[in-house]
């Protein structure tokens, strides 16, 4: 069966920048904080992407390890970070493998809780505009569909479920965390180490614009989005490593 990300790799530079950000994440992991207590490294890399991931949505960035939360864009990223860390997370990474849309209904209802009363609005997708069409697509791709390496994969699925937005709310923060998961379950960041959600958010205008030329589906700006996707997997391995440095200090 055809490939449908295949061509993909024959976009100018992406091949080499998936293998920059592979080599880089490889990398963090072999770092030696890492290789005995990298534990530690991902929960801290969960508390920055739930910050980044929240602030990025316009949500508060004021932390508090209690896990009380005033701002509900944040409380709602924070839930999703930790549900992506230490045991919540091998358990997700299980079913995302053989039921990605329960794995996405459950995310956004973790995101979306304290940001509406509507329960029609929580852990499932809205209807209409082939909605969900284009969600049994997308678990195509991650039941097996496509063989592209996973940097393309994360890329494609957090453009597809930016561009859909398949629920009534939630959905970059949802978009993110499919992207986080679709590195853990494929193997190239299996802790979830890094934190590419500091760089989307420092290259705000970059992230919205060019996901917007992704959905638009000209190739130039689908190339432009699978570089920034990848660019942002190779500064997150980098900030893996300064924590792991500072864990070491």
């Amino acid at each position: 069966m055809t490939d449908p990300l295949a061509p993909l790799l024959e976009l100018p530079d992406v091949a080499q920048a998936c293998d920059r950000a592979r080599d880089a994440l490889a990398a963090a992991h072999r770092h030696p904080v890492n290789l005995r207590g990298w534990d530690k490294t991902a929960t801290e890399a969960s508390w920055r992407a739930g910050r980044s991931s929240a602030a990025i949505e316009g949500g508060s960035v004021e932390l508090t390890r209690d896990g009380d939360f005033d701002d509900p864009i944040l409380a709602g990223a924070m839930r999703v970070a930790q549900a992506l860390d230490g045991d919540s997370l091998t358990q997700l990474v299980a079913t995302w493998g053989r039921a990605p849309l329960q794995v996405l209904a459950r995310l956004q209802l973790l995101a979306a809780a304290d940001l509406t009363d509507d329960e029609e609005l929580l852990g499932r997708p809205r209807a209409g505009d082939d909605v969900a069409q284009r969600l049994d697509l997308l678990a195509q791709l991650l039941t097996g569909g496509s063989r592209v390496p996973a940097p393309v994969l994360a890329a494609v699925v957090h453009g597809e479920i930016l561009a859909l937005q398949p629920f009534g709310v939630g959905n970059g923060v949802v978009a993110r965390a499919a992207s986080r998961l679709t590195c853990a379950a494929s193997g190239l960041d299996p802790h979830n180490l890094g934190v590419p959600e500091v760089t989307w958010f420092k290259r705000l205008s970059d992230y919205r614009a060019r996901s917007t030329a992704f959905a638009a589906g000209d190739p130039d700006g689908i190339r432009d989005w699978l570089l920034l996707s990848c660019e942002a997997l190779e500064s997150g391995a980098a900030e893996a490593k300064s924590i792991a440095d500072a864990a070491r200090a």
